[in-house]
């Protein structure tokens, strides 16, 4: 017995497919399948043959000689023979191999008796359904590529089939194969697939074609024990995640991607090599170690990449869940101040009132319902969202949410961190508590230049004056948000004014011109010196810096020389320093530092109180000693100089106690 053999090496259906024919007759000539069936393979011309009409209508009949039968007893070749229809074929029940590309028809029939078939090519045709197999129990190799099916069925006695082709078709869907185990090669290349899924029970299947199709995902490859080739390009295919499953394939070996929207990532190409380590060739290309190293590199550079990335979306995330807290905070408590204003003009607050605004108050500051993956979701889980303040220093800007973050003015800032910084931005504090605090942000943060203000209760223009303590200030941007004082029409000019010495460049982002420093200064010109004449000079001389206090006195002892006296020079620095002394009398108190300054008076006041009381106390019992004295003092007199004669009468006597006095204190 000669065994003849069918292989495939690079063919129509992509696979190297070979299988025996029990047959003692020469081997029937080998098929080269293509991967994608888009080539007519080269054969015969055909056999000798004549059709003959039968009384069957449309279908005509096959004869062929003794001859050829004994020659080609198991093949049959009708292609290119424009057949509408398959011709009965009798008396050749024998026949392993039959073709029929190449021609027109429509209908798989009149085969059903050739139970011994087990090669049937319909290359090339134009059928519309797969039917008319159920009785060809042996057969192994099905070629139907180039037909115009629409959908895969009757193919459930099949289940000896080896290879089967059904490239260029209009097939949507994978369905009724799960029962081929014995299916080693599937072609479902040019055809309209959108997806790769319903592959469970193909055991025994090493090759997959599904070029030139519509494919955005794969699905249940990775349950393919024996597959070793997969062939997926020119489809839609966009991201590793819709074909991760063929990175569990252990036996996967081969695989293209070429022409899909993956392919032209960056990252394709190292990614597909760190999932798949056990390829052998990708697009066609024979993977080197030098490749699967290079990959190994770039692929923990992108982990670190993606770790760092999660990092600051977590860190992202997490500011935001703190800014929404620190602005609950911020709400409800100019809800508590307006109600205890209410309150003090004698309009009482109903709880259930009080508790609404609450309720209010959350819901004016809803967090944003960003779309988060499931990691990060699951990593914001253990975060804190009960900050109540927020420091946050992103390149050359210094962002303090809530009041705590004034608190991070006291820490050991770096000398590069504290130069760096130019922008200081705070949100959610109450200005009064930033004042106080401006003295040290003088010092720790020298090169600030630029001061922003957002919610912070600017409500009026004293506010201002606080600011010129500062040592240098070239920007400044008041957000209407939470600062009303903005809504004044004349508050830019007032902060010209009154900061003058700083040379303002911009407010809030508007430059400066200077017709606006004309304008600003007289407007508020005058009030300035107003301020200055009216304040006694014990009160003018305590509100200026120790600088400023000598160029005062310097001012006030100039004032009674003769003009002819002072130089020109003397007189404009004279007028410039008292520019600066009319500003420097518009300064600001707040509210809590006036407090205290009323608390401490009291407490001297009260101080002074007690002290008067006790000296004229004890200036009383003086008096009414000396008083006393007056009164006693005659009487006194008369006895010391009684007594005085009493003892010096007897001299010796005298002498003798005086010397014994004297050595008694010895």
């Amino acid at each position: 017995m000669i065994p003849g053999k069918y292989r495939s090496v690079s063919g129509r259906a992509a696979s190297n497919v070979e299988f025996k024919l029990n047959k003692e007759t020469p081997s029937f000539p080998g098929r080269l399948l293509q991967h994608d069936l888009e080539r007519n393979y080269s054969s015969r011309q055909g056999d000798h043959i004549n059709l003959v009409s039968s009384s069957m209508p449309s279908f005509p009949i096959l004869q062929r000689s003794s001859e050829e039968k004994i020659l080609y007893s198991d093949r049959l070749t009708l292609e290119r023979q424009k057949l509408t229809v398959c011709p009965v074929i009798d008396g050749e029940e024998h026949l392993r191999l039959l073709n029929f590309q190449h021609n027109f028809i429509t209908r798989i029939q009149n085969i059903s008796n050739l139970q011994r078939l087990i090669f049937l090519d319909l290359y090339d045709n134009q059928i519309e359904e797969i039917s008319g197999l159920s009785t060809l129990r042996s057969l192994r190799v099905l070629l139907l590529g180039k037909n115009r099916i629409k959908k895969i069925s009757n193919l459930e006695n099949l289940k000896s089939l080896d290879v089967l082709d059904l490239h260029g078709n209009q097939i949507t869907k994978i369905e009724n194969v799960n029962h081929l185990c014995d299916l080693r090669v599937l072609n479902l290349a040019r055809n309209l697939l959108s997806h790769v899924d319903n592959l469970n029970g193909l055991d025994s299947l090493t090759e997959l074609n599904l070029r030139h199709n519509q494919i955005t995902f794969v699905r249940d490859v990775d349950n393919l024990p024996c597959l070793q080739r997969v062939f997926l390009s020119f489809n839609n295919i966009s991201t590793f995640e819709s074909v991760c499953c063929l990175a569990d394939s252990t036996s996967l070996s081969d695989i293209t991607f070429d022409g899909n929207p993956i392919a032209q990532e960056s990252w394709y190409k190292h990614t597909i090599l760190q999932n798949m380590m056990q390829l052998r060739q990708l697009d066609m290309k024979r993977i080197t170690e030098e490749e699967r190293r290079m990959a190994s590199v770039v692929a923990k550079k992108e982990e670190e990449k993606k770790r760092e990335s999660h990092k600051q979306s977590l860190l992202k995330e997490k500011k935001r869940l703190i800014i929404n807290n620190v602005a609950r905070k911020w709400d409800l408590q100019q809800h508590r101040i307006t109600n205890i204003a209410t309150n003090q003009d004698g309009k009482d607050s109903d709880s259930q009132d009080h508790c609404q605004n609450d309720g209010s108050t959350i819901s004016a500051f809803p967090e944003e319902t960003g779309s988060l993956d499931s990691g990060l979701t699951s990593a914001l889980q253990g975060l804190s969202v009960t900050d109540t303040h927020l420091v946050e220093v992103d390149g050359d800007t210094l962002s303090l949410y809530g009041s705590g973050a004034l608190e991070c003015l006291d820490r050991n800032w770096s000398v590069q961190t504290a130069g760096m910084v130019t922008t200081v931005s705070f949100t959610f504090i109450e200005f009064d508590e930033i004042v106080q605090v401006l003295p040290k942000l003088k010092i720790k943060f020298p090169n600030s230049l630029h001061l922003k203000f957002k919610e912070t209760n600017l409500v009026m223009l004293q506010q201002f004056n606080a600011l010129a303590e500062l040592r240098r200030v070239d920007q400044l941007t008041v957000d209407p948000q939470g600062n009303p004082v903005v809504n004044f029409t004349l508050w830019k000019y007032y902060v010209l004014f009154r900061l003058s010495h700083f040379n303002m460049q911009k407010i809030n982002g508007t430059e400066v011109t200077q017709n606006d420093m004309i304008m600003a200064e007289r407007l508020f010109g005058i009030l300035a010196h107003v301020a200055s004449s009216e304040l006694p000079q014990y009160h003018l001389i305590s509100i200026l810096g120790d600088a400023r206090k000598k160029q005062f006195r310097y001012l006030l002892e100039t004032k009674g020389k003769k003009p002819g006296i002072v130089n020109e020079e003397n007189n404009d620095s004279k007028r410039l320093v008292g520019e600066s002394t009319n500003r420097a009398t518009l300064n600001y108190t707040t509210r809590d530092f006036y407090n205290e300054k009323l608390e401490e008076i009291k407490e001297k006041k009260k101080f002074c109180k007690m002290y008067i009381e006790d000296l004229v106390k004890e200036a009383t019992e003086i008096n009414m000693k000396n008083e006393a004295l007056q009164k006693l003092w005659p009487q006194m007199f008369i006895e010391l100089v009684r007594d005085a004669v009493m003892e010096i009468r007897n001299k010796n006597s005298y002498m003798k106690l005086c010397l014994q006095q004297i050595t008694d204190q010895k």
